[in-house]
């Protein structure tokens, strides 16, 4: 089972990017997935998450931090999920890392559990926000 990440990439603030996680070896369809980053010096901090509670209900959980910034989103005929990155800040300079928690009905919160508790993970792409 491998995750890939692609997308990363150098843009000034303001600016947009559009982070991707393919699965090998795993339908992404079926599972939570998970979008979580690492900057310099600090603790891995989950971003977003997009729930596998029914193929109807794709219910999502965002930090504080990224509210009305990030949306995530499912494609399920190209079994990929993407992070939608607007408005993006210096801060959110990091290596961003996908993550799948392989549960049938999996409800994402961002608790602790969640950021420890995930069953795979990719090798992550880098963002960097800088003029």
């Amino acid at each position: 089972v491998q995750l890939v990440e692609s997308g990363g990439g150098l843009v000034p603030p303001g600016g947009s990017l559009r982070l991707s996680c393919v699965g090998s070896g795993l339908t992404l369809n079926n599972y939570a997935i998970g979008w979580f980053r690492r900057a310099p010096g600090k603790e891995r901090e989950e971003v977003s998450c997009i729930s596998s509670i029914s193929s109807s209900d794709d219910s999502t959980y965002y930090a504080d931090s990224v509210k009305g910034r990030f949306t995530i989103s499912r494609d399920k005929a190209k079994r990929t999920v993407y992070l939608q990155m607007d408005s993006l800040k210096p801060e959110d300079t990091a290596d961003y890392f996908c993550a799948a928690k392989v549960a049938a009905y999996y409800y994402c919160s961002g608790s602790y559990e969640e950021n420890h508790g995930m069953d795979y993970w990719g090798q992550g792409t880098q963002v960097t926000v800088s003029s």
